[in-house]
Protein backbone atom coordinates (compact mmCIF):
# COMPACT_ATOMS: atom_id res chain seq x y z
CA UNK A 1 0.00 0.00 0.00
CA UNK A 2 1.27 3.47 -0.98
CA UNK A 3 2.42 5.59 1.50
CA UNK A 4 -0.49 8.48 0.55
CA UNK A 5 -3.01 5.89 -0.05
CA UNK A 6 -2.78 4.28 3.46
CA UNK A 7 -1.89 7.85 5.58
CA UNK A 8 -5.33 9.29 3.62
CA UNK A 9 -7.08 5.91 5.01
CA UNK A 10 -5.84 6.37 8.23
CA UNK A 11 -6.54 9.83 8.77
CA UNK A 12 -10.52 9.20 7.38
CA UNK A 13 -11.13 5.98 9.44
CA UNK A 14 -9.96 7.99 12.26
CA UNK A 15 -11.65 11.64 11.82
CA UNK A 16 -15.10 8.86 11.47
CA UNK A 17 -14.01 7.01 14.64
CA UNK A 18 -13.98 10.35 16.73
CA UNK A 19 -17.31 11.46 15.93
CA UNK A 20 -18.52 7.67 16.95
CA UNK A 21 -16.60 8.59 20.43
CA UNK A 22 -18.33 11.95 20.55
CA UNK A 23 -21.48 9.76 20.09
CA UNK A 24 -20.49 7.16 22.84
CA UNK A 25 -19.89 9.81 25.64
CA UNK A 26 -22.83 12.15 24.56
CA UNK A 27 -24.97 8.64 25.16
CA UNK A 28 -23.16 8.10 28.39
CA UNK A 29 -24.29 11.43 29.95
CA UNK A 30 -27.39 10.74 28.54
CA UNK A 31 -27.30 8.00 30.70
CA UNK A 32 -26.14 9.24 33.39
CA UNK A 33 -29.78 11.63 33.78
CA UNK A 34 -31.20 8.59 34.81
CA UNK A 35 -31.12 6.98 37.99
CA UNK A 36 -32.54 3.29 38.41
CA UNK A 37 -29.51 0.87 38.80
CA UNK A 38 -29.64 -0.68 35.39
CA UNK A 39 -28.79 2.43 33.37
CA UNK A 40 -26.79 4.23 35.72
CA UNK A 41 -24.04 1.24 36.44
CA UNK A 42 -23.73 1.07 32.77
CA UNK A 43 -22.58 4.90 33.06
CA UNK A 44 -18.77 4.82 33.64
CA UNK A 45 -17.92 2.22 31.33
CA UNK A 46 -19.70 4.33 28.15
CA UNK A 47 -18.36 7.25 29.28
CA UNK A 48 -14.50 5.18 29.24
CA UNK A 49 -14.62 3.21 26.66
CA UNK A 50 -16.10 6.60 24.55
CA UNK A 51 -12.92 8.70 25.76
CA UNK A 52 -10.44 5.72 25.11
CA UNK A 53 -11.81 5.67 21.70
CA UNK A 54 -11.75 9.46 21.15
CA UNK A 55 -7.69 9.49 22.17
CA UNK A 56 -6.51 6.45 20.10
CA UNK A 57 -8.35 8.36 17.85
CA UNK A 58 -6.61 11.61 17.62
CA UNK A 59 -2.95 9.84 18.03
CA UNK A 60 -3.87 7.80 14.84
CA UNK A 61 -5.41 10.52 12.90
CA UNK A 62 -2.49 12.95 13.94
CA UNK A 63 -0.19 10.42 13.24
CA UNK A 64 -0.90 10.08 9.96
CA UNK A 65 -1.57 13.59 9.21
CA UNK A 66 1.97 14.72 10.21
CA UNK A 67 3.97 11.54 9.07
CA UNK A 68 4.84 11.13 12.19
CA UNK A 69 6.19 7.43 13.22
CA UNK A 70 5.93 7.88 17.42
CA UNK A 71 2.68 8.73 17.17
CA UNK A 72 1.69 5.49 14.82
CA UNK A 73 4.17 3.36 16.91
CA UNK A 74 1.91 4.52 20.24
CA UNK A 75 -1.54 4.32 18.09
CA UNK A 76 -0.80 0.66 17.07
CA UNK A 77 0.22 -0.19 20.60
CA UNK A 78 -3.21 0.78 21.84
CA UNK A 79 -4.73 -0.85 18.50
CA UNK A 80 -2.88 -3.99 19.55
CA UNK A 81 -4.04 -4.11 23.21
CA UNK A 82 -7.66 -3.61 21.86
CA UNK A 83 -7.62 -6.40 19.36
CA UNK A 84 -6.25 -8.61 22.32
CA UNK A 85 -9.22 -7.57 24.90
CA UNK A 86 -11.78 -8.03 21.68
CA UNK A 87 -10.12 -11.40 21.74
CA UNK A 88 -10.08 -12.39 25.01
CA UNK A 89 -13.54 -10.94 25.95
CA UNK A 90 -15.18 -12.90 22.64
CA UNK A 91 -13.20 -16.47 23.72
CA UNK A 92 -14.68 -16.05 27.62
CA UNK A 93 -17.97 -14.78 26.43
CA UNK A 94 -18.53 -18.16 24.29
CA UNK A 95 -17.42 -19.90 27.32
CA UNK A 96 -19.69 -18.72 30.03
CA UNK A 97 -22.50 -18.71 27.41
CA UNK A 98 -21.95 -22.49 26.66
CA UNK A 99 -24.32 -24.05 28.91
CA UNK A 100 -27.58 -23.29 29.40
CA UNK A 101 -30.86 -24.02 27.87
CA UNK A 102 -34.82 -23.74 27.92
CA UNK A 103 -36.96 -26.53 29.38
CA UNK A 104 -40.38 -27.24 27.01
CA UNK A 105 -43.20 -27.61 28.70
CA UNK A 106 -46.50 -29.55 27.51
CA UNK A 107 -49.12 -27.21 26.31
CA UNK A 108 -47.08 -24.03 26.14
CA UNK A 109 -45.28 -22.29 23.20
CA UNK A 110 -42.59 -21.15 25.66
CA UNK A 111 -39.41 -22.15 27.56
CA UNK A 112 -38.53 -22.54 31.80
CA UNK A 113 -35.38 -22.08 32.52
CA UNK A 114 -33.46 -23.89 35.77
CA UNK A 115 -30.61 -21.99 37.38
CA UNK A 116 -28.62 -24.72 37.53
CA UNK A 117 -28.17 -25.14 33.71
CA UNK A 118 -26.13 -22.04 33.42
CA UNK A 119 -22.29 -21.15 33.56
CA UNK A 120 -20.69 -21.20 37.32
CA UNK A 121 -19.88 -17.32 36.31
CA UNK A 122 -23.50 -16.71 35.98
CA UNK A 123 -24.90 -18.75 39.57
CA UNK A 124 -21.73 -16.55 40.81
CA UNK A 125 -23.26 -13.31 39.96
CA UNK A 126 -27.22 -14.13 40.07
CA UNK A 127 -26.80 -15.19 43.63
CA UNK A 128 -24.82 -12.10 44.25
CA UNK A 129 -26.69 -10.88 47.23
CA UNK A 130 -25.76 -7.11 45.46
CA UNK A 131 -25.95 -7.63 42.18
CA UNK A 132 -29.26 -9.56 42.33
CA UNK A 133 -30.85 -6.51 44.69
CA UNK A 134 -30.36 -4.22 41.90
CA UNK A 135 -31.43 -6.56 39.44
CA UNK A 136 -34.48 -7.47 40.99
CA UNK A 137 -35.28 -3.51 41.35
CA UNK A 138 -34.38 -3.17 37.32
CA UNK A 139 -37.23 -5.81 36.74
CA UNK A 140 -39.99 -4.22 38.94
CA UNK A 141 -39.38 -0.87 37.29
CA UNK A 142 -39.21 -2.30 34.21
CA UNK A 143 -42.45 -3.26 34.50
CA UNK A 144 -42.82 -6.37 31.97
CA UNK A 145 -44.55 -8.37 34.64
CA UNK A 146 -47.63 -5.68 34.95
CA UNK A 147 -48.12 -5.70 31.04
CA UNK A 148 -48.78 -8.90 30.31
CA UNK A 149 -52.40 -8.11 31.76
CA UNK A 150 -52.87 -5.53 29.01
CA UNK A 151 -51.36 -7.87 26.11
CA UNK A 152 -52.80 -10.31 26.47
CA UNK A 153 -56.42 -9.93 27.56
CA UNK A 154 -57.82 -13.69 27.37
CA UNK A 155 -56.91 -16.76 29.19
CA UNK A 156 -56.26 -18.21 25.52
CA UNK A 157 -54.27 -15.34 24.29
CA UNK A 158 -52.24 -15.81 27.43
CA UNK A 159 -51.64 -19.59 27.37
CA UNK A 160 -51.15 -19.17 23.50
CA UNK A 161 -48.17 -16.30 23.98
CA UNK A 162 -44.79 -16.55 23.72
CA UNK A 163 -43.13 -15.31 26.53
CA UNK A 164 -39.42 -13.92 27.06
CA UNK A 165 -37.04 -16.19 29.18
CA UNK A 166 -37.93 -12.87 31.85
CA UNK A 167 -41.45 -12.78 31.60
CA UNK A 168 -41.42 -16.61 31.63
CA UNK A 169 -38.75 -16.80 34.75
CA UNK A 170 -40.15 -13.58 36.94
CA UNK A 171 -43.62 -13.13 35.99
CA UNK A 172 -45.38 -16.31 36.67
CA UNK A 173 -44.82 -19.41 39.38
CA UNK A 174 -43.37 -22.91 37.37
CA UNK A 175 -45.66 -24.76 35.92
CA UNK A 176 -44.54 -27.97 37.98
CA UNK A 177 -46.32 -25.83 41.05
CA UNK A 178 -49.96 -26.47 39.19
CA UNK A 179 -51.37 -22.97 40.45
CA UNK A 180 -54.86 -22.32 38.58
CA UNK A 181 -54.70 -19.48 35.50
CA UNK A 182 -56.79 -16.66 36.44
CA UNK A 183 -55.54 -14.15 34.46
CA UNK A 184 -52.06 -13.30 32.69
CA UNK A 185 -51.50 -11.08 35.96
CA UNK A 186 -53.13 -13.40 38.53
CA UNK A 187 -53.17 -17.16 40.08
CA UNK A 188 -55.05 -19.23 42.55
CA UNK A 189 -52.88 -19.48 45.27
CA UNK A 190 -55.62 -21.08 47.58
CA UNK A 191 -54.17 -23.96 45.35
CA UNK A 192 -51.95 -26.34 47.23
CA UNK A 193 -48.62 -26.76 45.37
CA UNK A 194 -48.13 -30.04 43.86
CA UNK A 195 -44.15 -29.68 43.50
CA UNK A 196 -41.46 -29.43 45.95
CA UNK A 197 -40.08 -26.76 44.26
CA UNK A 198 -39.56 -23.67 46.74
CA UNK A 199 -40.45 -21.54 44.37
CA UNK A 200 -44.10 -22.08 44.33
CA UNK A 201 -43.87 -20.31 48.10
CA UNK A 202 -42.15 -17.13 46.95
CA UNK A 203 -44.32 -16.64 44.40
CA UNK A 204 -47.70 -13.78 44.80
CA UNK A 205 -49.19 -11.69 43.08
CA UNK A 206 -48.61 -8.66 44.22
CA UNK A 207 -46.90 -6.75 41.53
CA UNK A 208 -43.56 -5.66 43.70
CA UNK A 209 -43.16 -9.64 44.20
CA UNK A 210 -44.41 -11.81 41.45
CA UNK A 211 -41.64 -14.23 41.07
CA UNK A 212 -38.72 -11.52 41.40
CA UNK A 213 -36.96 -13.91 43.79
CA UNK A 214 -37.73 -17.45 42.91
CA UNK A 215 -34.84 -18.84 41.08
CA UNK A 216 -36.74 -19.53 37.74
CA UNK A 217 -36.15 -15.37 37.45
CA UNK A 218 -32.44 -15.70 37.83
CA UNK A 219 -32.10 -18.48 34.98
CA UNK A 220 -34.82 -16.29 33.24
CA UNK A 221 -32.34 -13.49 33.75
CA UNK A 222 -29.61 -15.75 33.20
CA UNK A 223 -30.94 -16.90 29.49
CA UNK A 224 -31.32 -12.78 28.62
CA UNK A 225 -27.59 -12.11 29.65
CA UNK A 226 -27.00 -15.49 27.44
CA UNK A 227 -28.42 -14.05 24.20
CA UNK A 228 -27.15 -10.70 24.95
CA UNK A 229 -23.57 -12.10 25.58
CA UNK A 230 -23.93 -13.87 22.30
CA UNK A 231 -24.90 -10.77 20.04
CA UNK A 232 -21.69 -9.05 21.42
CA UNK A 233 -19.75 -11.95 21.28
CA UNK A 234 -20.46 -11.98 17.45
CA UNK A 235 -20.16 -8.50 16.85
CA UNK A 236 -16.54 -8.41 18.78
CA UNK A 237 -15.51 -10.98 15.94
CA UNK A 238 -16.94 -8.78 13.16
CA UNK A 239 -15.33 -5.68 15.09
CA UNK A 240 -12.03 -7.65 15.59
CA UNK A 241 -11.86 -8.31 11.36
CA UNK A 242 -12.65 -4.46 11.01
CA UNK A 243 -9.96 -3.37 13.83
CA UNK A 244 -7.45 -5.82 12.21
CA UNK A 245 -7.72 -4.27 8.83
CA UNK A 246 -7.17 -1.11 10.57
CA UNK A 247 -4.06 -2.08 12.27
CA UNK A 248 -2.76 -3.75 8.91
CA UNK A 249 -3.36 0.02 7.14
CA UNK A 250 -1.29 1.32 9.99
CA UNK A 251 1.28 -0.47 10.36
CA UNK A 252 1.50 0.38 6.54
CA UNK A 253 1.10 4.37 7.85
CA UNK A 254 3.90 3.90 10.24
CA UNK A 255 6.37 2.21 8.09
CA UNK A 256 5.76 4.87 5.55
CA UNK A 257 6.48 7.49 7.89
CA UNK A 258 9.39 6.04 8.83
CA UNK A 259 11.01 5.77 5.12
CA UNK A 260 10.19 10.11 4.89
CA UNK A 261 11.75 10.59 7.96
CA UNK A 262 14.66 8.35 7.00
CA UNK A 263 14.95 9.94 3.46
CA UNK A 264 14.89 13.24 5.07
CA UNK A 265 18.17 12.74 6.90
Amino acid sequence: MGMGTSNFVIRWINFLTMLLAIAVVIFGVWMSTHHDGCRKSLTLPVLGLGAFIFVISIIGFLGALKKNSILLWIYLILLCIILVAILVFTVLAFIITNNGSGHNVSGLRYKEYQLKDYSSWFLKQLNNTDNWKRLRSCLVKSEDCNNLAKQYRTLKQYKMAKLTPIEAGCCRPPSDCGYPVVNASYYDLSFHPISSNKDCKLYKNTRAVKCYNCESCKAGVAQYMKTEWRVVAIFNLALFVVLSIIYFVGCCARRNAGRTRESKV
